[in-house]
């Protein structure tokens, strides 16, 4: 195989390498600094009220403060359901908190609706509270509660260790169309009351233990992951996502946030404090100690407080759709008057050609409502870029042609000037000049093509719309998650426990397209013939091996292209063993039939032409003259 092909496919290596890990080595946001930011717990001499005043002893402490029971609507433990037109809430008057989040219009991979708090049986529920900025010990005292519209408010009375009593007041709020939703926590004392401070904190807001949907394990790879982000302000006043970096297995934070979000990757969960200037401090853990595979959750802790308070975090639990995330920008666009807050900035960047993706995006919505089928839409949009890369792809087989044809002639200049390297280049550019090629011909279209070969791999790794969508049924019911065929009681290497078909088929193709490729350029010599082996069997296994947990959808996309290659070489092929001259242009073939004429007779034909012309010219001139 010659050295052009050979930096075609390490070129392809490398570019399809790049694009699996593009959100995170290069445009995935920075990591966050763990080290400034960190706060460290530290019992103070003297306890900071949120007014900059001193006090000599703590307002309250946590383990004297003692619930005592209030007369309210209700005051029944049960768990209840609350709906809007968006979710179906499960409360729970236990810590006032929800135990389950579920989305009324999008589904899991199981049919059942997506659930945006994955939780086990034992674990904690989300929107629990702690005292100060513990994150242990959850306040499990069972609230009363009355339902008001779209209002739930639960109530709970407590004394501090001064015997002071106050009342926590959480209210969770929802509006018709929105998935963003408020949480209002008052502390209501009496005018003696002295707030609440724990190590300088008042209490923590959670969001635990993880954002849906449910999964069995967590390999956090390209397609399948959880990750914190923050949105943090710098020194010169603009706002820097960042990607959260665990400090054996924590991360807090004393820096000004516009807010901190638990992403996955098709889901978030964002915080967003109403006013975010407020000293919070905000943290996140991850544990793989729980009854899920892994936990990442969320915790705000309000600042000690020297009297009643009220605070507003706002939720946002939904999908990673632009068309929601977005409307925060202007208050005209969101029933909250929410503006600018950067909450688009939680959806996970697109790679380096997003305008190509969004394209191609457009493309593949268009022929879904012509067939109501992705796969089927993945397999047509292939086609369709096939055919428009066909001249490119042309050029390239032209340009590997000509390189084959010239090989015998390479070996005899590298034969004959052996010792004079100059002498060798030069009449290599000669000869190259002479037949109108170039080493570097075949892989200048392909180039070309990495930007469309990044974009799809970007579009079908992420594209919303492929959740759920069948393909076959049986095999292919979810585009966007790999297709299992049989679950193992074991795990096998590298692989898992589950066996996917179509990385194999992929694999497949891939060789074939490899070898129908080799046929077209002849055989190598003795030393290429490791390299060869290496790119038609080596390289395909390793594919199969870094696209295995892949998605339906991009496999499907990899599968066609392989196979619609093999089908375009196979034409080169035949055309070209019919025709040798079939991929060379019209001057270069004419200039081919010229050189085999024999030269008495090539002579002969110009000495006509030229005459021709004289006689043509004399009769012009004798033409003009009987016009005189």
């Amino acid at each position: 195989m010659d050295k052009k092909t050979i930096l075609a496919i390490v070129l392809v290596v490398i570019v399809i390498t790049v694009s699996m890990t593009i959100q995170t080595m290069f445009f995935s946001p920075n990591t966050a600094d763990t080290t400034a930011n960190t706060a460290t717990t530290a019992t103070p001499t003297a306890d900071v009220t949120t007014d900059g005043t001193q006090s000599t002893e703590s307002s309250i402490n946590e383990e004297e403060v003692k619930a005592i029971a209030v007369s309210t609507t209700n005051n029944s433990t049960e768990q209840f359901v609350f709906e809007t037109d968006l979710y179906t809430i499960t409360f729970d008057p236990v810590g006032a908190s929800i135990s389950s989040l579920m989305l009324k219009e999008h589904a899991a991979a199981d049919g059942e609706r997506v659930d945006m708090i994955f939780r086990g049986e034992n674990d904690n529920n989300a929107f629990l509270m702690y005292w100060g900025d513990d994150k242990t010990n959850p306040i499990l005292d069972a609230f009363s509660y009355t339902v008001d519209g779209q209002k739930v408010i639960f109530s709970n009375s407590y004394k501090d260790a001064n015997g002071k009593s106050f009342t926590i007041v959480k209210t969770f709020e929802f509006k018709d169309g929105e998935y963003l939703f408020a949480v209002t926590v008052d502390i209501l004392g009496d005018g003696d009351f002295g707030g609440l401070n724990t190590n300088g904190y008042a209490y923590t807001l959670a969001y635990e233990p993880q954002v849906g949907p449910a999964f069995t394990q967590m390999k956090n790879s390209a397609y399948d992951y959880r990750r914190v982000y923050v949105d943090m302000y710098k020194n010169n006043g603009k706002l820097k996502k960042s990607t959260v970096k665990f400090s054996n297995g924590t991360y807090q934070t004393t820096n000004q946030l516009q807010w901190i979000s638990v992403t996955s990757k098709y889901f978030t969960v964002v915080a967003l404090p109403e006013d975010n200037t407020l000293s919070y401090k905000y943290s996140a853990k991850q544990s793989t100690d729980g009854d899920i595979a892994q936990s990442d959750s969320l915790y705000v802790s309000r600042p000690a407080t020297s009297g009643s308070t009220e605070d507003t975090i706002y939720f946002y639990a939904g999908p990673q759709l632009k068309a929601y995330l977005t409307s925060y920008y202007s208050g005209m666009d969101n029933s909250w008057g929410l503006r600018n807050t950067n909450l688009d900035d939680a959806m996970e960047a697109g790679s380096m050609f997003s305008w190509l993706e969004n394209i191609l995006k457009w493309c593949l919505n268009i022929l879904y409502k012509i067939i109501p089928n992705y796969g089927v839409g993945i397999i047509l949009l292939t086609i369709i870029i096939k055919i428009l890369l066909w001249p490119l792809t042309k050029k390239s087989t032209a340009s590997t042609a000509k390189m084959a044809a010239l090989q015998p002639q390479l070996k005899e200049l590298q034969e004959k000037y052996k010792d004079n390297p100059q002498k060798l280049n030069q009449e290599t550019a000669a000869l190259y000049k002479e037949a109108g090629a170039s080493p570097m011909g075949g892989c200048l279209p392909m180039l070309l093509q990495f930007p469309i070969i990044i974009a799809m791999y970007g579009l079908l790794n992420k594209h919303f719309e492929l959740r759920g969508a069948m393909f076959i049924p049986g095999w292919i019911t979810d585009l966007s998650v790999p297709e299992t065929i049989a679950t193992l009681g074991f795990n096998l290497p590298f692989l898992g426990n589950e066996i996917h078909l179509l990385p194999i088929l992929y694999t497949v193709s891939m060789i074939f397209s490899m070898k129908i490729t080799q046929a077209q350029q002849g055989g190598s010599n003795q030393q290429g013939k490791g390299m060869t082996a290496f790119i038609t069997y080596g390289m395909p296994i390793l594919f199969f091996f870094m696209l295995y947990s892949a998605p339906s959808g991009l496999l499907l996309y990899w599968s066609a292209q392989n196979v619609l290659s093999m089908a375009q070489q196979f034409y080169t092929n035949a055309k070209t063993k019919k025709d040798p001259d079939a991929f060379v242009s019209k001057k270069k073939k004419q200039q081919s039939e010229d050189a085999k004429v024999p030269e008495a007779v090539r002579k002969y034909q110009e000495k006509l032409k030229r005459l021709e012309e004289e006689k043509a010219r004399q009769q012009k001139e004798a033409a003009k003259n009987k016009k005189k």
